[in-house]
Order: C-alpha cells, then structure tokens, then sequence
C-alpha cells in the first residue's frame, strides 16, 4: 500500500502539474467504465541523484500496444518520446532517484454513453516510492499462495495481452479472496484448470533445475520482468520451458517464485498449505534475484546496459 505525500507533482498531458491541479472531473468517461490502459514502471538508484528507469521503452511500447487494443490511440496526441520523457520528468520533479510511474492513457469527461467515441483522451503520469510490493519479508524468506476460485478470463473474454484498467476487477477479487483467508497472494487458473498468472505476476516454477513458466500463447499477460527473467536464464545457461501447467505439478515443484515490475522476483514458500521445495527461497530462485537486483541497479552495463534509461536528480 502506498500514498502519495504532500506537494507530489504529477505529468499530465504535456505538462507537470501539482497532484491537486490533476485530480479528476467526478463525469471522466474511465473512472465510470473501465477503459483505459496503463503501466507499472520502476526506476532504481545507481548512486545519489542518479537513476535509471529499467526498460522504459519497453513498458511504453506495451502501453502503445494497449492503446491500440482499446482504440484508445485514436485520441491520443502524445507520442512514444512524448511518454518516455513525461516519465523521466515525473521522476524529476518529485526529486526520486528511485521509484515507482503508474502512466494511464484514459477517457476524459464529456458524453456519459458507453462508446463516448468524442471524448478527449489524456495521459497521466504519476511517480512515487514503493518498496517491496509483495513485502520485504516475502522477498527474502518466500510468501504463501492459494490458487483461487476466480478463473483468468479466457481470450475471447478480454484482451489479455493488454494492460487494461477495468481488467484487473478479477485480479482485485482474487487477490481480496486471498487475503481474508490468510494467504499474501492469488494464483488463478484458466477454464481449462492451467496455471495462468498470480493477481499481478507471472508465475515460475523449478523442475530438475529447469524454469518452467505458462506460455505467452496462453492467456496471460505478456510480463516484462518475466521477459527480463528468461532471458537472464538463458544467458546463464539455465534451460527455460514454456509450457501448460496445472496446480499439481506446482504442487510439486522444487522452487516456485512470481515476476513483475512491483513485485520484482519474490518466492512462494507454499501453495494451498502446501510446502514448496524447502520451504523457503531456493537456490535458482536466489539467483535469479541477484541477477535482476545486479541488472536494475547498473551493475550490469556490459550486458544489459540498453535496458536502462539514466536520468538525474538535481
């Protein structure tokens, strides 16, 4: 959980303006429907006043894409550089050298009917410091996972390789779910019982030192981090799998973890109180963490330098 504190400057529409100045109309055509898309984006210190946004430009082509699905781009005047430098702006004017941007491309107000096809579209870029999303506890010793009774709506339901605001309603309940009956996240599966995604993660599993995670194919979202993950795999020789799985082999794998922008890399201990692997955070599951934290941070310029944008703070 986050709020912002006073004074927080946000980018909107070309300009940065007070968190006041931004506030919504009660009529905005997506507070009331949903449609809208967005991204989840961190920035990280490589030393004081200095940061680098990990793969910006990636989140904002996936946040282009998003708009594309919804139709949403046919209103928009703000460009990829647009977006790309709101982002670094936003981070400056709220002096973070670190933090989290939440950019949302939405419908304004003006007609109160469900198409609204007149209706201006606004960017917003927002920025504020977030620690562990998922618990720095969690990130170290492993969280607990219920597979839930909400199903990942299927393809031809939504639009599931976008990042779509009114979307997330399921992931919202799911999540809720978990937590009043005593568990730190969600896992849903899909109609046909497959491991999909966690509320706002992509899942990975262990089996006999491979990594094993759902396939883009199915329906889930095309995660950045989870991208990031492979390939740092890969690079270090560990075999990576993209396959159907359901709740029996995740059951019994040796290591389990989620990836996402928030919830970086954090490992699952248990899944429907049963204990994965050791119990804890498991030997790739560890490494994989160094390696991200070494990559976002710049400790990895030699080979993923291009995924960082290097920004300072003044």
């Amino acid at each position: 959980m986050t709020t912002q504190p006073p004074g927080v400057q946000v980018w909107l529409n070309g300009q940065v303006v007070s968190a006041e100045q931004a506030r919504l109309p009660h009529l905005t055509h997506s507070f009331h429907y949903g449609l809208a898309a967005f991204e989840g984006i961190r920035a990280y210190q490589t030393r004081p006043g200095r940061g680098a946004i990990f793969r910006l430009k990636d989140h904002i082509r996936r946040l282009m894409e998003s708009c594309r699905v919804t139709t949403l781009d046919r209103g928009l005047k703000w460009t990829t550089d647009d977006l790309t430098q709101g982002c670094i702006a936003a981070l400056q004017a709220n002096s973070l050298d670190s933090g989290y941007l939440r950019p949302v491309v939405y419908i304004a107000d003006g007609a109160m009917g469900i198409g609204a096809a007149n209706n201006p579209i606004h960017a917003m870029i927002a920025a504020w410091k977030w620690g562990a999303y998922l618990g720095e506890e969690g990130l170290k010793n492993g969280i607990r996972c219920r597979i839930s009774s909400f199903q990942r709506p299927g393809h031809a339901t939504v639009m599931s390789k976008a990042k779509i605001n009114g979307q997330y309603v399921n992931s919202i309940l799911a999540k809720r779910e978990a937590a009043a009956s005593g568990y730190d996240e969600a896992i849903l599966l899909n109609e046909q019982g497959y491991i999909t995604e966690a509320s706002g993660e992509n899942v990975f599993m262990v089996q006999a030192g491979k990594l094993v995670t759902p396939p883009l194919g199915m329906n889930i979202l095309g995660g950045i981090t989870r991208l990031t993950v492979l390939q740092i795999a890969r690079d270090m020789g560990i075999e990576t799998v993209e396959r159907a799985f359901a709740r029996d082999e995740l059951y019994c794998a040796d290591e389990v973890f989620l990836t996402g922008t928030a919830a970086e890399v954090t490992p699952v201990r248990e899944v429907d109180g049963r204990m994965i692997g050791i119990g804890s955070r498991g030997a790739i599951t560890e490494l994989m963490q160094q390696e991200y934290f070494e990559t976002v941070q710049g400790r990895r310029d030699d080979k993923y330098g291009h995924w960082l944008t290097y920004y300072d703070v003044t």
